[in-house]
């Protein structure tokens, strides 16, 4: 089966589990801004790692 299908099926499960609980969809822009928060949240914190005193990245 193709992978578009998949995922075609995919959200239109997730419709009709959303209709039976009566939520509403999440909106892009706030599963974006989730998604960038936690994206730049990760790079900081991979930052901080790397230039720890005593870390291999910071040797080299």
């Amino acid at each position: 089966m193709h992978p578009d299908i998949h995922l075609t099926l995919h959200h239109a499960r997730a419709a009709e589990l959303r209709a039976e609980v009566g939520v509403p969809r999440p909106t892009a822009r706030n599963r974006h801004g989730l998604r960038t928060r936690l994206g730049w949240t990760l790079v900081e914190v991979g930052l901080r790692l790397a230039t720890r005193p005593g870390t291999a990245a910071a040797v080299h």
